[in-house]
């Protein structure tokens, strides 16, 4: 690693620790108590450009890479929030710079930069389907000059809080059974002020403050330029786009993990009992060491994927056990620091009941462990796909 390199992620990370320093505990606390949407971090973190960081230069961004993203979205889990605040926005406007036309790229990115579009949002899972994505149902037909999307998508973060959405969308049957995906296409759409009988939405109360809906698309119709890159590859840039999504996904593990570490080990220190700190005793201290252990492997597999990624080639291994390892660790951490804080663990002002609930969503999205391990059989050690 380059001493310039090394500059460049130090820079990278000042500049998100100087916005989530602005945003204490305190402050998510409140927001999931009322349930409310973390308005002023966003202004923070897009008016300091985190948002841009994989938008080239040229349109205004930092021109980074998911190495770089991987860093702010961990710096913001570690502070007490969520990465997913602003990170589709940062994969997604990678699917652009890559796979859109200089056109698009021309339209959006610069727009998206300078914070004129608020954040981007990303339609994939729909009710019927879940993580069959070669099976979605939502259709888009070309009509006289425009796309006409019909159909349902569910679990889509904050998109009532964002001006651009990518959506994917089957505009062919595949020509070849084995290779379902193909026939798929990604579109990037302008929602703000849609008429609400083509595209409407409702909130899906979650166990935690994930603001999420459904979306019912209903003869959606959007301008021909819509769609990124060529009718029916969208699946490549999708499973592209979704290698960054597990890598930033898990270094907001990894800051999970880095959060659960060090209130445990704080608490285990200052916590008498039987007259003497509660970490002096091994079966406190050897879930701490073992969480942490496995943290420091999961995060080494991060950083592999990032290089990869990065380099241009194909992540989907690296990227899949990076996130599996870390939302493991994650989540082993949640449990530990809720049996090291005891009863205190259920008091909101400990804040280890809220992230205990945040941190749990990453053993269901953006993959479930189980397919990871298909993946990893299939792909990487070639047995048989199961399924």
């Amino acid at each position: 690693m380059s001493n310039n390199t090394d500059a460049t992620l130090d820079d990278v990370l000042q500049a998100a620790r100087a916005v989530t320093a602005q945003f204490p505990d305190e402050y998510y606390r409140e927001l999931d108590k009322h349930n409310e949407y973390a308005t002023d971090f966003v202004n923070a973190a897009t008016e300091a450009g985190l948002h841009t960081v994989m938008i080239p230069e040229e349109y205004g961004g930092w021109g980074l890479g998911v190495r770089e993203a991987s860093v702010i979205t961990e710096e913001i889990n570690y502070s007490g929030g969520a990465g997913a605040y602003i990170h589709a926005t940062m994969f997604t406007m990678g699917i652009i710079a890559r796979y859109g036309s200089a056109e698009q790229k021309a339209k959006w990115l610069p727009r998206v930069a300078s914070s004129e579009l608020r954040l981007t949002s990303f339609a994939l899972t729909e009710p019927n389907i879940g993580t069959d994505t070669s099976k979605m149902q939502t259709t888009a037909r070309y009509d006289n000059g425009e796309w006409v999307f019909k159909g349902q998508k569910i679990f889509i973060s904050r998109v009532a809080f964002t001006d651009l959405m990518v959506i994917m969308a089957r505009t062919s049957e595949s020509p070849d059974p084995k290779k379902p995906g193909l026939g798929i296409s990604c579109f990037l759409v302008d929602i703000r002020d849609v008429d609400p009988k083509q595209l409407s939405m409702r909130q899906v109360p979650v166990m935690f403050n994930h603001h999420t809906y459904e979306l019912f698309l209903d003869d959606f119709r959007v301008p021909e330029d819509a769609l990124i890159g060529e009718e029916g590859k969208g699946f490549k840039y999708l499973m592209d786009g979704l290698n960054a999504e597990r890598i930033v996904v898990a270094a907001e593990c990894i800051g999970d993990c880095r959060w659960f570490l060090d209130r445990s080990v704080r608490y285990a220190n200052e916590r008498v009992v039987f007259g003497r700190p509660i970490g002096q005793n091994q079966g406190v201290q050897f879930p701490l060491a073992q969480g942490y252990i496995n943290m420091r492997a999961a995060n080494e597999m991060r950083w592999k994927a990032t290089e990869i990624f990065d380099s241009g080639a194909n992540a989907g291994a690296e990227s899949n056990m990076a996130k599996y390892l870390a939302s493991n660790a994650s989540w082993e951490l949640a449990n530990v620091a809720m049996q090291t804080h005891g009863g205190y663990s259920m008091a909101q002002e400990y804040d280890i009941e809220r992230k205990f609930r945040e941190t749990r969503i990453f053993q269901v999205a953006p993959v479930s462990p189980n397919m990871v391990l298909n993946y990893v059989a299939a792909h990487v050690l070639g047995l048989p796909k199961s399924y």
